[in-house]
């Protein structure tokens, strides 16, 4: 297991935005984190005193630049090359709101693609077995970064 700490120092989301706790076990294709700050009353996302559920996206993103900076770790590559997210698909949200549900999240991701220029995760996000919000996300890596800036 991985603590809140350790993961503080593999992505680049500071304080209160690092929105895993910890990440329970993974492997070269898949991560499967947990946490509690859907219930903080100061989480950074919340507004008017409510956490929306479109933010689980925000806590499946994290799962996978966690997994790219482990990968990247245990390749000897020092840190995990900058990504941006590139594009969502198939998103399913099955609930509007985060700050109303008991106990933790489970956020898992699986890596389907991975190329030199970007990845693609196909992710699960439930609280207690009950499912919360599923999809597929792209992730641009590298130079389809630079080019993006262009």
């Amino acid at each position: 297991m991985i603590a809140k700490e350790q993961l503080r120092a593999l992505i680049p989301h500071a304080g209160d935005m690092c929105l895993l706790d910890t990440v329970e076990e993974w492997t070269a294709d898949d991560i499967r984190c947990t946490t509690l700050t859907h219930l903080a009353p100061h989480h950074p996302l919340r507004r008017q005193d409510q956490l929306a559920g479109l933010h689980l996206v925000e806590y499946a993103a994290q799962a996978m630049a966690v997994h790219g900076a482990l990968l990247a770790q245990g390749a000897e590559r020092g840190k995990a090359q900058p990504g941006m997210l590139g594009a969502l698909r198939d998103i399913r949200l099955f609930v509007t709101r985060l700050d109303t549900l008991c106990g933790p999240l489970t956020v898992n991701a699986k890596r389907r693609l991975a190329r030199a220029d970007g990845l693609v995760y196909d992710f699960k996000i439930d609280n207690g077995g009950r499912l919360l919000c599923e999809g597929r996300v792209v992730v641009a890596l590298g130079m389809a970064l630079a080019e993006q800036s262009v």
